[in-house]
């Protein structure tokens, strides 16, 4: 039985939910292999608040984060509530971004195949796969690596670029993705890495790539009237089965 479940009926406030499921998800992402360690971020707005922010204080192991570690941060980097401190780059690009697009969840990451990806002078992600098509058309492009963000600035300027978009690619970098709830945003940058290591691998072969067409595209985002599993379902459902690999592997992220 898994520790927490999104759907569970038992009384939990708002703001421990989504403490609860950032630490699942740092965590998830040490097993996938998305992280670095210490760096890279994800950012929630704190539930009953458009200006705070939730995040895990900078020097703690993606692997080790808890829900009880998670602080509250706002715009001028301040820490509101908890004990630690916010990277400065996080507070630079996270703040902004959530200001600028209203995305409830920001997660940043180095992660290897889409990092590879994006090293390339060509970095588009092609419609090469059935996944990799759900992607198609919701990808806004940084071709521009600035360096190190320090300043409010470089997070108000990727919150223009990503427009309607979810996801940034940014060119010798990394990638960014946001998303309405932890589990929509958390299965799109999973899946994003796999579209990423499956196209980088197939490029290695030096063979001519197989696009599907815009109208195959097209019938792949679209979900069919009689679909027994909304979107939200799949993401929760997604979410929850991660947590309970997470449970058997490196219990503890709701303490």
């Amino acid at each position: 039985m898994s520790v927490y479940k999104l759907s569970s009926s038992r009384v939990m406030s708002p703001v421990q939910e989504a403490k609860i499921q950032l630490a699942a998800a740092h965590r998830l992402a040490a097993l996938h292999e998305l992280e670095e360690g210490i760096d890279n971020h994800f950012t929630v707005t704190l539930p009953g608040h458009a200006d705070r922010y939730l995040i895990l204080p900078f020097g703690l192991h993606w692997s080790e984060a808890r829900a009880s570690d998670m602080i509250v941060f706002d715009e001028s980097g301040a820490t509101l509530e908890g004990n630690g401190v916010v990277e400065l780059s996080a507070q630079c690009i996270h703040a902004p971004i959530h200001r600028i697009s209203g995305a409830r969840v920001v997660l940043h990451t180095h992660q290897t195949w889409a990092l590879a990806l994006n090293m390339l002078k060509n970095n588009r992600l092609l419609p090469a796969s059935q996944t990799a098509a759900f992607f198609h058309g919701h990808i806004a492009y940084d071709d521009h690596y600035a360096g190190i963000a320090d300043t409010l600035a470089e997070g108000e300027r990727l919150g223009g670029l990503i427009g309607n978009k979810h996801v940034v690619f940014m060119k010798n970098h990394g990638v960014l993705v946001t998303g309405d709830t932890i589990a929509q945003a958390y299965r799109r940058l999973y899946k994003l890495e796999r579209v990423c290591r499956a196209q980088v691998l197939a490029m290695s072969t030096g063979q001519p790539l197989e696009l599907l067409s815009e109208a195959i595209v097209a019938q792949v985002q679209s979900r069919p009237v009689d679909d027994r599993h909304s979107r939200g379902e799949r993401d929760r459902l997604f979410f929850e089965a991660m947590m309970r690999v997470v449970d058997r592997e490196n219990p503890g992220y709701a303490d």
